[in-house]
């Protein structure tokens, strides 16, 4: 039972957190100033492709829970947010963490967060 309220509120953080990168964006792409247009549709892209991507794997953890959590294919769901939450939260340290703003320095936190209570929910 804990395990399933681990993996349900990882899933609510990744959820959150995706709707949260959603809304700023246009605000976002204002802050860089005067760039290109190419530039901007560049980073309007990136910035909704990691949104929509912490939803999907919010989304595809609780998916899996809420089925049946102990099947092989949920344990490898779990194993690969875990990853892939890891490796981002590895990049947002070497680059956002860098950043004077308070959302770029939580995205490590958010994620790191979230992976160790999938990895905890699927192992315990």
């Amino acid at each position: 039972m804990i395990n399933q309220v681990l993996l349900y509120i990882a899933s609510l953080f990744l959820v959150f957190w995706g709707i949260a990168h959603l809304f700023p964006t246009k605000s976002v792409v204002k802050g860089f100033g005067d760039i290109s247009i190419d530039n901007k549709r560049i980073i309007t892209m990136e910035w909704i492709t990691e949104g929509l991507a912490l939803i999907f794997i919010g989304l595809i953890v609780a998916s899996v829970t809420a089925i049946d959590k102990s099947h092989i294919i949920s344990k490898t769901v779990y194993q690969l947010s875990f990853l892939m939450l890891s490796l981002m939260a590895v990049v947002s340290l070497f680059t956002g963490v860098k950043i004077d703003f308070l959302p770029y320095k939580l995205c490590p936190i958010i994620f790191i967060s979230a992976s160790i209570l999938i990895i905890l929910g699927c192992y315990i």
